[in-house]
């Protein structure tokens, strides 16, 4: 029973708002914000003026859909919510400028610990959390905008394959989904395939580096190479002649062409030479070359054999 001195019931809510939101912007916050720049706090950010071409990218991960909750711990779902949209600015060879997190979660659910892990993808691409939003909801669930910048040529798209273009791919592929199945099979935490699937590394350096080789068309993996790269010949009208799929050491084959979440990317250009050497000048593993891009989009084939367009597509 409430006394003539208690706050009313929604004063009483709007406090326990404010200061989950104070502790969650000293969570996001730890870093030091640009001269001019506004992040957490206020109605909106406010951002000094992008260099080159602006990029803008959503990404939404949910507790059940993209993390099993049984396995992996909940700042996880964080983490990899913005470290697959700021993938998505690795894709086209641009560099983060910042992001906005908007989540929706059930009453009891731990929101600190899920913006611990937004705040260690955010810190460990260097893309500040500028604002966000927060709204209970039936699941947990992340949505992330991210801002990006293409300094000097433009972004890379994945329209621009071209007929005799050599295909490459930044690593082997399968680590995430043979994380998963080992996690499964009672591996733990820190094994080191499994960290792969928790807490994936966008390729910004890559893509930044590919971008000033010159590369024709680039995406991100993130459905796996089997669906993703019909989607790249698709946007660009072409096929494609596969020789070889990477497969990382303790994946299978099927792991390396369906299961997603590795977040390589995948590029094609006609000078390789160049591409790996700027690679190369830039501290980075060389990419390797998988197979070529045919000039007739119904040439689909990987080791002379057509090669059915497969790997993860949400259902609705």
């Amino acid at each position: 029973m409430t006394t003539p001195t208690d706050p009313p019931a929604h004063e009483e809510h709007s406090r326990r708002e404010d200061d989950l939101l104070e502790r969650i912007a000293a969570i996001v916050g730890r870093r030091t914000i640009p001269r001019g720049e506004v992040h957490v706090g206020d109605d909106a950010a406010v951002l000094e003026p992008f260099v080159g071409q602006a990029l803008i990218s959503t990404d939404i991960a949910v507790l059940g859909v993209h993390l099993d909750a049984e396995l992996f711990p909940l700042e996880d779902l964080g983490y990899k919510a913005v470290a697959s949209a700021v993938s998505d600015l690795a894709a086209m060879g641009g560099r983060p400028r910042g992001a906005v997190v908007a989540v929706t979660s059930p009453p009891g659910t731990d929101l600190e610990e899920l913006h611990r892990g937004i705040a260690d993808a955010a810190a460990m691409t260097n893309c500040p959390i500028v604002g966000g939003d927060l709204a209970r909801g039936r699941d947990v669930a992340v949505a992330v905008t991210v801002f990006g910048e293409c300094p000097g040529r433009g972004a890379v798209l994945r329209s621009g394959a071209r007929a005799g273009d050599q295909i490459l791919v930044t690593g082997p592929l399968g680590r995430s989904a043979a994380g998963l199945r080992r996690r499964r099979a009672g591996a733990r935490l820190d094994d080191e395939l499994v960290v792969a699937h928790r807490r994936p590394w966008p390729r910004l350096a890559e893509g930044l580096a590919a971008r000033a080789s010159g590369v024709h068309a680039m995406m991100d993996l993130s459905d796996g190479i089997g669906i993703d790269l019909h989607r790249m010949a698709d946007a660009s009208g072409v096929g494609f002649e596969l020789s070889e799929v990477p497969v990382a050491e303790g994946a299978t084959l099927d792991e390396a062409l369906n299961g997603g979440e590795d977040y390589e990317l995948v590029m094609t250009c006609a000078d390789v030479g160049r591409l790996s050497l700027i690679f190369a000048d830039r501290g980075l593993r060389r990419p390797i070359v998988i197979g070529r891009i045919h000039e007739d989009p119904a040439v689909r084939t990987f080791a002379g054999r057509p090669f059915e367009r497969t790997g993860f597509q949400h259902q609705f």
